[in-house]
């Protein structure tokens, strides 16, 4: 379970990312305007962005030379209910993240 949690972890470790997550909560964004919202080189943002998507934590596309962006909410959810389960006994944490997880990956495959 661990080994999930890690780069998700990773993920909402820093300020700018945390930010990124933000302003997709308000909807998909096109990186030029996440640019200006943020005030970042396009280069650093998209590290940035990298992180998050492999993270799975938000799915991008290409519309001709623009990139956007937007979160995966069940992502969202489904890290949280892994790092709750680290606080739960061992069968209680098996059972609601099992649960969890299996209805969060199905819900991923729609935003990827």
């Amino acid at each position: 379970m661990t080994d999930l949690i890690i780069p998700l972890a990773h993920a909402l470790s820093d300020p700018t990312r945390l930010a990124i997550l933000a302003r997709l909560r308000q909807g998909e964004q096109c990186v030029c305007t996440l640019t200006d919202l943020l005030d970042a080189g396009q280069s650093r943002l998209s590290f940035h962005l990298k992180v998050l998507k492999d993270a799975g934590l938000i799915a991008g596309r290409r519309e001709g030379r623009w990139s956007y962006y937007r979160l995966c909410p069940e992502v969202v959810f489904e890290a949280a209910a892994r790092i709750a389960a680290l606080a739960a006994p061992v069968s209680a944490a098996r059972t609601r993240t099992s649960t969890v997880a299996t209805t969060a990956r199905t819900d991923a495959a729609r935003c990827a």
